[in-house]
């Protein structure tokens, strides 16, 4: 089993920042992508951004987040950290921590993963 815990939600202003993170926990010696899900309300949950826990850290990212988000790792630490710049209004929604053990991971697709955090609110203000 694998526990994740999401850090760093809160109301920032339109065109601010906000970092979030993910602490894994458990046998985190299987996960092989690490991957950021949101859900804004009355919509279903949509992917973010994901890395790959090794060969060089392969970066994945949904159109409207590419050059204002970046994700990010650190294996001994077993955390990922999503840095959210000039973030908007739409930006606002729940957003999800998850794991993937799959070895032919397709880390775009919420059914790929394994594990997932409880989910940390994040709201932007126009």
């Amino acid at each position: 089993q694998v526990q994740l815990v999401e850090s760093g939600g809160g109301l920032v202003q339109a065109g601010g920042s906000l970092r979030l993170s993910c602490a894994a926990s458990g046998r985190t010696s299987g996960i092989n992508a690490m991957g950021w899900f949101r859900q804004a309300p009355g919509k279903e949950r949509e992917f973010v951004a994901a890395i790959i826990r090794w060969s060089g850290g392969r970066t994945y990212y949904t159109d409207s987040v590419e050059g204002r988000f970046t994700i990010s790792r650190d294996n001994a630490k077993n955390t990922v950290s999503l840095q959210m710049n000039s973030l908007k209004a739409e930006d606002t929604a729940i957003y999800y921590c998850a794991a993937a053990t799959s070895p032919n991971v397709v880390p775009t697709r919420a059914y790929a993963y394994d594990y997932w955090g409880q989910g940390t609110q994040v709201t932007v203000s126009s």
